[in-house]
């Protein structure tokens, strides 16, 4: 986080906004964001922290923190603001600007978001085994939780083959459509 408060990004905030259809202006930093976060013990900042960096410019602070990657999107803030700003919909925006501006501060989560999108993108819908295995290719984990498979197979949780979809071909096409704009 800058030691100065006078290195702020004037569009910042103004960008958020605009991207998440939420007024950054009328969050008055009460607190109950923080209060009902279930992961908040976890955070290097808490939520009304980062609410409030992001009204004051601090693009850099807020897209390099590692609680935006933590975030569980439960909507606990949301449902708790009294100003009824999508608090979890700002994170989720902030989390898709840090990884166009590069920054990825929890690697495993990313790569976990990553291996899930690309199986959606090339089943249609998620095939588990794959997920798995492409997150451990993207973390070199290797066999970190191949004692859970047999359980899971057992169980029907964890499919060898991924089910074939009727329509998968317009799914990848959401995600084409989503390339196109430029976005990561």
């Amino acid at each position: 986080m800058p030691d100065s408060l006078q290195e702020n990004d004037k569009t910042f905030r103004d960008e958020v906004e605009r991207r998440s259809g939420q007024r950054m202006v009328e969050c008055y930093q009460c607190g109950n964001c923080t209060a009902g976060c279930p992961f908040n013990f976890a955070y290097d900042l808490p939520v009304s922290k980062i609410m409030r960096l992001v009204q004051l410019g601090q693009r850099e602070a807020v897209l390099s923190c590692h609680s935006i990657w933590l975030c569980a999107s439960c909507q606990t803030c949301t449902a708790r603001c009294p100003n009824s700003i999508d608090v979890a919909k700002i994170v989720d925006v902030l989390r898709h600007m840090a990884r166009e501006a590069g920054y990825t501060t929890e690697r495993n989560v990313k790569a976990f978001g990553d291996s899930f999108l690309a199986s959606v993108k090339k089943h249609g819908r998620l095939h588990e085994l794959g997920v798995a295995v492409g997150y451990e290719m993207r973390t070199g984990r290797f066999l970190t939780d191949i004692d859970l498979a047999p359980t899971m197979i057992g169980k029907g949780k964890l499919s060898i083959k991924p089910h074939h979809l009727h329509g998968a071909d317009k799914v990848a096409g959401i995600f084409n459509r989503f390339n196109e704009g430029n976005h990561d």
